[in-house]
Protein backbone atom coordinates (compact mmCIF):
# COMPACT_ATOMS: atom_id res chain seq x y z
CA UNK A 1 0.00 0.00 0.00
CA UNK A 2 1.26 3.46 -0.79
CA UNK A 3 -0.22 6.75 1.03
CA UNK A 4 -0.48 10.13 -0.67
CA UNK A 5 -0.39 13.62 0.89
CA UNK A 6 -0.31 16.74 -1.16
CA UNK A 7 0.35 20.19 0.50
CA UNK A 8 1.41 23.59 -1.24
CA UNK A 9 -2.11 24.82 -2.53
CA UNK A 10 -3.51 28.00 -1.89
CA UNK A 11 -4.69 31.19 -3.28
CA UNK A 12 -2.64 33.11 -6.02
CA UNK A 13 -2.71 35.99 -8.53
CA UNK A 14 -2.29 35.16 -12.12
CA UNK A 15 1.41 35.38 -12.63
CA UNK A 16 2.41 34.11 -10.07
CA UNK A 17 3.66 30.96 -8.84
CA UNK A 18 3.33 28.24 -6.13
CA UNK A 19 5.07 24.85 -5.34
CA UNK A 20 2.90 21.65 -4.41
CA UNK A 21 4.69 18.93 -2.72
CA UNK A 22 3.20 15.05 -2.37
CA UNK A 23 4.96 12.90 0.38
CA UNK A 24 4.75 9.10 -0.34
CA UNK A 25 4.72 6.36 2.34
CA UNK A 26 4.21 3.15 2.40
CA UNK A 27 5.38 0.15 -0.28
CA UNK A 28 6.81 2.85 -2.36
CA UNK A 29 9.11 0.62 -4.46
CA UNK A 30 6.37 -0.80 -5.86
CA UNK A 31 5.66 2.77 -7.57
CA UNK A 32 7.70 3.74 -10.09
CA UNK A 33 5.74 6.45 -12.08
CA UNK A 34 4.16 9.73 -9.84
CA UNK A 35 2.32 11.70 -11.48
CA UNK A 36 0.41 15.19 -10.83
CA UNK A 37 -3.17 15.13 -12.30
CA UNK A 38 -6.11 18.70 -11.64
CA UNK A 39 -9.87 18.69 -11.78
CA UNK A 40 -11.20 21.55 -12.45
CA UNK A 41 -15.12 22.01 -11.21
CA UNK A 42 -17.13 20.52 -13.64
CA UNK A 43 -14.45 18.66 -15.70
CA UNK A 44 -13.22 15.67 -15.79
CA UNK A 45 -10.05 14.75 -13.88
CA UNK A 46 -6.96 15.65 -16.65
CA UNK A 47 -3.07 14.54 -16.41
CA UNK A 48 -0.90 17.33 -15.81
CA UNK A 49 2.61 16.00 -15.34
CA UNK A 50 4.63 12.68 -14.69
CA UNK A 51 8.03 11.48 -13.31
CA UNK A 52 9.82 8.07 -13.57
CA UNK A 53 11.88 7.01 -10.65
CA UNK A 54 14.18 4.52 -12.59
CA UNK A 55 15.76 7.52 -14.86
CA UNK A 56 13.86 10.47 -14.03
CA UNK A 57 12.10 10.87 -17.33
CA UNK A 58 9.35 13.38 -16.83
CA UNK A 59 5.68 13.66 -19.37
CA UNK A 60 3.77 16.79 -19.46
CA UNK A 61 0.86 18.16 -20.96
CA UNK A 62 0.82 20.64 -23.78
CA UNK A 63 -1.31 23.36 -21.39
CA UNK A 64 1.56 23.37 -19.05
CA UNK A 65 4.90 22.88 -20.69
CA UNK A 66 7.26 25.56 -20.35
CA UNK A 67 5.43 27.04 -17.10
CA UNK A 68 4.87 23.65 -15.12
CA UNK A 69 8.26 21.08 -13.79
CA UNK A 70 8.08 18.23 -12.23
CA UNK A 71 10.90 17.08 -9.46
CA UNK A 72 11.13 14.52 -7.10
CA UNK A 73 13.55 13.31 -4.03
CA UNK A 74 13.63 9.79 -3.92
CA UNK A 75 15.48 10.27 -0.14
CA UNK A 76 12.72 11.59 0.94
CA UNK A 77 9.65 10.03 -1.08
CA UNK A 78 8.61 13.10 -2.32
CA UNK A 79 7.36 14.35 -5.48
CA UNK A 80 6.82 18.37 -6.60
CA UNK A 81 5.54 20.40 -8.93
CA UNK A 82 6.94 23.92 -9.34
CA UNK A 83 3.81 26.05 -11.36
CA UNK A 84 5.26 29.76 -12.56
CA UNK A 85 3.08 31.88 -14.83
CA UNK A 86 -0.27 30.53 -13.13
CA UNK A 87 -3.30 31.56 -15.47
CA UNK A 88 -7.02 31.25 -13.78
CA UNK A 89 -7.71 28.17 -16.06
CA UNK A 90 -5.17 26.32 -14.47
CA UNK A 91 -7.24 26.96 -10.87
CA UNK A 92 -8.32 22.84 -10.08
CA UNK A 93 -7.75 20.60 -7.04
CA UNK A 94 -4.50 18.90 -7.53
CA UNK A 95 -3.90 15.14 -7.28
CA UNK A 96 -0.54 13.03 -6.89
CA UNK A 97 -0.95 9.54 -8.04
CA UNK A 98 1.53 6.46 -8.20
CA UNK A 99 1.76 3.74 -10.46
CA UNK A 100 3.98 1.45 -11.98
CA UNK A 101 3.75 2.43 -15.43
CA UNK A 102 4.94 5.52 -16.40
CA UNK A 103 1.77 7.67 -18.66
CA UNK A 104 -0.69 9.81 -18.81
CA UNK A 105 -3.35 7.90 -18.30
CA UNK A 106 -4.84 8.14 -15.37
CA UNK A 107 -6.69 4.52 -15.35
CA UNK A 108 -2.30 4.05 -14.94
CA UNK A 109 -2.17 5.25 -11.82
CA UNK A 110 -3.16 2.85 -8.31
CA UNK A 111 -2.51 5.53 -5.75
CA UNK A 112 -3.97 8.60 -4.91
CA UNK A 113 -4.02 11.47 -2.72
CA UNK A 114 -6.38 14.04 -1.01
CA UNK A 115 -6.26 16.71 -3.22
CA UNK A 116 -5.02 20.23 -2.53
CA UNK A 117 -6.80 23.35 -3.89
CA UNK A 118 -5.12 25.62 -6.32
CA UNK A 119 -7.37 28.73 -7.08
CA UNK A 120 -5.81 31.38 -9.53
CA UNK A 121 -7.42 34.72 -9.52
CA UNK A 122 -7.37 37.17 -12.76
Amino acid sequence: QVQLVESGGGLVQAGGSLRLSCAASGRTFRSDAMGWFRQAPGKEREFVAATRRSDGNTLYADSVKGRFTISRDNAKNTVYLQMNSLKPEDTAVYYCAAGWQFTFNLKDYDYWGQGTRVTVSS
